[in-house]
């Protein structure tokens, strides 16, 4: 079983004189990934890795989300999670040692819905903070597809 969760940044500044790249966390966002973090505690979850985009804004949020876990090893930013194809995310996944059970993937939409939408059908809006749950019944992360998929869970900010 390889378990994915993808988690979509935290509420961004509104700043219209930054790059898109350059722009941070709004203080609602960093008390909103703090909120969504002690859910994913509260639910024993297990993190093997987080990987994340390196815009700013994903970046405050799995520092957060680090901290919150006390997960210590290093935090792997791809460039290519910004502004994602389907593919690349998924060629990203695909790409993950075995001897990880469990990742988070921190990105944007809209990539991250995208995604899970292919790998389990998933509809719902995916508003910033958000994480979903897939499950993938498989030993290998080679070969998760939407065939091996199952949504297990959305975490919501205030829910």
């Amino acid at each position: 079983m390889k378990i994915l969760y993808l988690m979509r940044h935290g509420q961004k500044e509104i700043d219209s004189s930054k790059d898109d790249f350059d722009i941070k966390l709004t203080t609602n966002g960093i008390k909103d990934i703090e909120d969504i973090s002690n859910k994913l505690l509260e639910d024993k979850v297990q993190v093997d890795l987080i990987a994340s985009s390196p815009a700013l804004r994903a970046k405050e949020t799995a520092q957060i989300l680090a901290n919150k876990f006390g997960y210590e090893k290093p935090i792997i930013y791809n460039e290519v999670i910004y502004q994602a194809f389907l593919n690349e995310l998924h060629e990203i996944i695909t790409y993950t040692y075995d001897t990880v059970d469990s990742m988070i993937l921190v990105g944007h939409n809209p990539s991250l819905a995208i995604l899970a939408l292919n790998y389990c059908g998933y509809k719902d809006k995916l508003d910033m903070g958000y994480v979903i749950r897939i499950d993938f019944n498989c030993d290998s992360w080679i070969d998760v597809s939407k065939n091996n998929a199952e949504f297990k869970k959305v975490y919501k900010i205030g829910k």
